[in-house]
């Protein structure tokens, strides 16, 4: 496995950065094909929710009796349920994927395994809806790169 992929990864598993930052990345400075560099992301990322959200519900309790950790949870909580709340009720799982597809900050599969969790959506409902939010997030931040990288390029060759 090379050290391209390893770093794509590890960028997809970071918290708040996920895809965002990891296809800008592959499809930058690493010699991967565009379509190897959104695979591999969608992939990780796509593996990262379920793992959270099983992380969320089996584990969650111990380290919520740790004084620091329940205050910065709870804040976060609240600040994801205020904004999944009206979705997830309206729509379910489907309000849930367009959370995590839209490419902005505070959303992606962390934050929706939290509110998948929170708001009682199943195990294999809320893998769903994070596939195709993750692929969604995953087509819209592709796009972008790849215009946004050939209108550069096509700038820097007309001066």
């Amino acid at each position: 496995m090379s050290i391209d992929i390893l770093i794509l990864i590890g960028l997809t598993f970071v918290p708040f950065l996920e895809l965002r930052a990891s296809i800008p990345y592959g499809i930058l400075n690493t010699s991967l094909h565009w379509t190897s560099v959104f695979l591999i992301c969608v992939a990780a990322n796509a593996v990262l929710g379920p793992l959270v959200y099983f992380f969320l519900d089996k584990a969650i309790h111990i380290f919520l009796r740790i004084k620091l950790v329940e205050r910065l949870y709870n804040s976060y909580v609240l600040r994801v349920q205020r904004k999944i709340k009206e979705p997830v009720e309206k729509y379910g799982e489907w309000g849930l994927a367009v959370f995590i597809g839209v490419p902005l900050p505070g959303t992606g599969s962390y934050s929706g395994a939290i509110a998948g969790y929170l708001m009682g959506l199943g195990y294999r409902k809320f893998a769903i809806a994070n596939l195709i939010g993750v692929i969604i997030a995953g087509v819209i931040v592709t796009a972008i790169m790849l215009t946004s990288t050939t209108a550069f390029q096509l700038f820097v060759k007309m001066v």
